[in-house]
């Protein structure tokens, strides 16, 4: 079975820009391809995993997210990176028509992308790791049975030093960015376990 690192793609691959309804808007991190080149060159697959309820709420249509998608790709490929899928979910389970207004399974924090990824790659889910800059991609780790890292691009920091009080689950890893994170994943790095909490405090990587 593959290991796999799922990455939430606004904050954590791309810069955060609210709903991006152009692909002028969207702007891949410089880190993002040599993260996702180090995943290519270490054996893990680099799976993208993303909300994106725009879609639901009008704002924009499924060929949108197609054009942005294109174009990341092509970037990363310019950077000699290579996704190995996107995931994405366009449901919100209460706003916009139908049929993208659906309680469904995939809209993350719920773990149905994560699952279909796990079919389709026959993936360890319990070797594997979520990567994002917000707690409901913590729960997605939880929720899914992967290995949670949090990153502070995007909304994390300002997630991390004003709301982890109250987080029921915390993350295995904090990292400053997604290299940072990927590294620390590729070299066996984690801050899990009861040495882990108390390092979590001070250990971000």
């Amino acid at each position: 079975m593959k290991r796999a690192v799922f990455i939430d793609r606004d904050g954590t691959l791309s810069e955060e820009v609210g709903y991006i309804n152009h692909p002028s808007r969207f702007r891949l991190f410089p880190y993002a391809a040599p993260a996702i080149k180090l995943l290519n060159e270490s054996g893990w697959l680099a799976i993208v995993t993303t909300n994106q309820a725009g879609v639901a709420r009008g704002y924009f249509s499924e060929d949108m997210i197609q054009t942005v998608h294109a174009a990341m790709t092509g970037e990363l490929e310019r950077g000699e990176a290579q996704l190995d899928a996107i995931y994405y979910c366009a449901h919100h389970p209460s706003v916009g028509e139908a049929p993208y207004r659906f309680d469904c399974d995939c809209r993350k924090p719920k773990p149905g992308l994560i699952s279909r990824a796990a079919r389709e790659f026959e993936i360890d889910l319990a070797a594997s790791w979520m990567v994002g800059d917000r707690y409901s991609d913590v729960e997605l780790a939880r929720n899914a049975g992967v290995n949670s890292a949090f990153v502070l691009s995007g909304y994390g920091r300002g997630e991390w030093e004003h709301q982890r009080a109250g987080w029921a689950t915390q993350p295995d890893l904090v990292a400053a960015d997604l290299f940072a994170a990927v590294t620390a994943i590729v070299k066996g790095k984690t801050l899990a376990g009861a040495e882990g909490q108390s390092a979590l405090s001070g250990g971000i990587v």
